[in-house]
């Protein structure tokens, strides 16, 4: 079916509307999808969920559109496709209830054929409700975060996500490719119609291939028409070269079958595209995951759905520059933790090159909050399950499912060992071209009151793994799995190899101060495929379960032990973020993906210091936190105290200097807790310290820390300067407080404050038809900021500005000023079309 975007000006209004009186007496907002309704919302200290939504709130909210449903579409089929909406949705047509949706990550379909009025404007309303307390663990976001489209089509037309590719074989030089493509009949008789799928080059266009064949659908059903297709010397998708091809699905209505055919005299047809890559999996414990018949270790991060200050709008621009730096750092994998991702996401996985662990479900049956999806699990899971494998499943750079996350049926409990298998299965006859896994975590929870006393219930205990407990007790969970997902379980898997030889392991979480020394264990074992780090970019919520302090030997915390920082306790109002990460919200590096790229073989050298304050103290830190490490050379008043330098370097020695005198040389450390690394000791002096890493004497690389001066200017940096008036471009833009020199001041924190203006000055509403500030932050992770407004303070001398395009175009200005700074100003172009950079 054609699809139409719809995103453009729906009225957004808070609270429950039950009539078109309270529809009108309520102006509401005009804005564009994808719409985050929560995140501009004040944070409050006695938010229901805590630190587990960052403080933030839940409520009622709905979304109106109208719509002109042209008279031409009377015969046709409508409907609107939804990649998400955040959560308990209702979709209403004219005031009609005509479907619902309570899981807020599934993407879903509804038909309105029925109730429209063709050649009249028709009213659209989603009513949405994050008000049940406590929903998720985490930041959920709520509204249409991943925007709608408008579906029409003959009544004899290709079914929603019907269109399925995958690839067979790759040998002797040819691709053998088999299609499904899924027809559904809409009208009161039976039909025949002509099924044709052609295969192109995504960056040429050229044909490479065209099938077709003649299926009968009879009235009101539904057929699937099987095509095979090959491809000769064909262009291979991976992670280092994602080529990408358009399968275009066509389906003509011919005519009516009765006891023989006859023809129509106007034939329909229906068409549909989607992108593809041909490329092969598979996974055994010999020679592990290959792709394209070539072993790869998944070096993976897990990766939330929200997208720091946009909240949970997900476009593909925010997508796909979140790739672009994972894969500067060296991954080649992210897990979508823990819930379907957005369609944006895959797209930009697809052509950007990045392996997807796409996975279903944070919980099943058994609740892990109150208000979560457990509610729904039972009469929902096919359902949204299908949908989510349906939208995905010609994506190349999906190459594992995954059921779900640390369910607490893992031990078997509420049919848990059968639901396994079932969901595992549901996938399979819907796709049975990928492996499926599931992420399971030591038995900190999911065991009978029999079983659980007298054992640690904090999360991902190690309680129960040195006998075989864990392992006995989880194996029929495995049943159904092509993979077993082990959540912080690395010390498992050679034993676990004895116990299940044939059993595949991969690293579905894993702690990011251990990457130095469990990833020489993924690439010594062949039945190891990988590791994923919880996490590779920082989300919003379980605010704080990343920490590190330093405290005196005396100090009541060391008593207490790093389980007391955690959250809800150790997160009070205003955490917001979880902190845990190689990435800030605002896709700033932090030093753990320094240390990552350097254990996965980065030849730069990592130079940082420790705060004065923290030298000789005893570091308290959670299990997802990082060594307090700093890119900071000012700490004035600290003058010759002593302080920490720490090197992260792949190479055999390092030495460091501070203002031209040499510290010494060392090996770099290559032994437990941090391998790849190297520390100094010295006392505090303003200047330059400066690591230069060898390796056979020779340099390698090298880095320094500065002392800056006084704040004397802001510095903005502009990632693109031209975006699309299509209303879903974005431009990103540092902001950096700077001394005399052009060195980032680290230690400052200034207010500041945006406006976006047109080119000639013109009024900030004028100047938001072509682009608006859409999110102005830092990468605090304890705030209250409101990311939508147009105020925030800088932290570690560094903020951010997202810019959004609208759908006109024109030339606007970003102006950015701090009190007793000179004021800072970029100019960014939105154009109607072509290619923006």
């Amino acid at each position: 079916m054609k699809q139409i975007d719809l995103d453009e000006k729906w009225t957004f209004r808070r609270g429950f509307i039950d009539s078109l009186g309270m529809l009108e007496a309520t102006p509401g907002e005009e804005i564009d999808l994808p719409h985050d309704g929560m995140i501009g919302t004040a944070v409050k200290k006695d938010a229901p969920a805590g630190s587990d939504s960052g403080y933030f709130v839940g409520d009622v909210t709905n979304y109106v559109k109208y719509v002109t449903i042209p008279k031409e579409w009377e015969k046709e089929c409508v409907g609107l496709s939804f990649d998400g909406a955040m959560m308990n949705a209702t979709v209403e047509v004219n005031g009609c209830k005509l479907g619902s949706q309570h899981y807020g990550y599934a993407p879903f379909y509804v038909d309105i054929t029925d109730h429209v009025a063709f050649g009249e404007e028709n009213r659209i309303m989603v009513t949405v409700n994050t008000s049940m307390f406590v929903n998720c663990r985490w930041y959920t976001g709520s509204g249409l975060y991943r925007g709608v489209r408008l579906c029409h089509g003959p009544r004899v037309h290709i079914a929603n996500d019907g269109v399925f590719a995958r690839t067979k074989e790759v040998a002797d030089g040819y691709a053998f490719l088999e299609y499904e493509v899924e027809v559904e009949n809409k009208t009161l008789e039976n039909r025949l119609a002509e099924v044709k799928v052609s295969l192109a080059e995504e960056d040429s266009e050229k044909i490479v291939g065209s099938v077709k064949r003649v299926i009968q659908i009879n009235a009101g059903k539904t057929e699937k028409a099987r095509l095979a297709m090959n491809v000769e010397n064909p262009r291979l998708w991976d992670a280092a070269q994602p080529d990408l091809y358009v399968v275009r699905a066509q389906v003509s209505n011919l005519g009516v079958y009765r006891t023989h055919f006859i023809a129509d005299e106007e034939i329909t047809v229906d068409a549909a595209d989607t992108l593809f890559g041909i490329r092969t999996i598979t996974a055994d414990a010999v020679r592990g995951l290959r792709i394209n018949g070539k072993t790869v270790k998944l070096k993976g991060g897990c990766v939330h759905h929200d997208n720091g200050l946009l909240g949970a709008v997900s476009l593909y621009e925010t997508e796909a520059r979140k790739v672009r730096k994972l894969k500067e750092v060296g991954f080649n994998a992210i897990r979508t933790a823990h819930n379907p991702p957005s369609a944006a996401l895959i797209e930009a996985c697809d052509r950007l090159g990045m392996y997807v662990f796409d996975e279903a479900f944070d919980a099943w049956g058994i609740a892990k909050r109150a208000g979560d999806y457990s509610q729904f699990f039972a009469t929902d899971r096919e359902k949204d399950l299908t949908a989510f494998v349906r939208r995905d499943r010609n994506h190349p750079c999906v190459i594992i499912w995954s059921t779900g996350n640390e369910i607490p049926e893992r031990g078997g409990l509420d049919n848990g060992y059968t639901l396994a298998t079932e969901l595992a299965e549901t996938i399979r006859r819907i796709d049975g071209t990928r492996p499926v896994s599931n992420g399971i975590c030591s038995l900190w929870s999911g065991l009978d009151d029999a079983l659980i006393k007298g054992q640690s219930q904090e999360q991902n205990s190690a309680d129960g793994l040195a006998d075989t407990k864990w392992e006995r007790i989880t194996e029929p969970f495995t049943n159904g799995l092509d993979i077993v997902g082990y959540n912080y379980m690395e010390d498992l898997y050679e034993r676990d190899h004895e116990l299940f030889p044939e059993r595949v392991m991969l690293g579905s979480e894993n702690f990011a101060v251990q990457i130095g020394f469990r990833w020489p264990l993924v690439e010594k074992l062949p039945y190891a495929i990988g590791d994923f780090t919880w996490t590779a970019w920082d989300y919003l919520g379980e605010a704080g379960i990343g920490k590190a302090v330093y405290v005196d030997e005396t100090d009541p915390l060391v008593e207490k032990g790093s389980w007391s920082l955690m959250p809800q306790p150790g997160s009070p109002f205003p955490w917001r973020t979880a902190n845990d990460a190689d990435f800030d919200i605002t896709g700033n590096m932090m030093p753990q993906g320094a240390y990552r790229s350097v254990v996965w073989g980065s030849t730069k050298t990592h130079l940082f210091s420790m705060h004065p304050e923290s030298f000789g103290k005893i570091e308290m830190m959670t299990m997802w936190g990082f060594p307090g490490v700093l890119k900071n050379w000012n700490y004035a008043g600290w003058e010759d105290h002593e302080v920490k330098l720490v090197v992260y370097s792949n190479a055999e020695e390092v030495e460091v200097f501070l203002n031209g005198r040499s510290l010494g040389r060392k090996p770099v450390c290559m032994e437990r807790p941090m391998p790849n690394s190297v520390s100094f000791d010295t006392k505090y002096e303003p200047g330059k310290v400066e690591a230069v890493s060898y390796a056979g004497g020779r340099e390698v690389s090298r880095d320094s820390l500065v002392t800056a001066e006084q704040a004397a200017a802001l510095r903005l940096t502009v990632e693109k300067n031209r975006l699309k008036a299509d209303g879903h471009d974005v431009c990103y833009v540092l902001i950096e407080v700077v001394d005399a020199h052009g060195n980032t001041v680290p230690d400052v924190e200034l207010p500041l404050s945006a406006k976006v203006t047109g080119i000639n000055g013109s009024a900030d509403e004028d100047a938001s038809k072509a682009t608006y500030l859409a999110g102005f932050g830092s990468g605090n992770p304890v705030t209250e900021d409101n990311y939508t407004d147009a105020e925030t303070t800088s932290f570690r001398g560094r903020a951010t500005a997202v810019l959004r395009a609208g759908r006109q175009r024109g030339a606007v200005t970003l102006e950015v000023t701090a009190e007793g700074l000179p004021p800072v100003s970029a100019t960014i172009e939105v154009e109607g079309s072509g290619d923006a950079s």
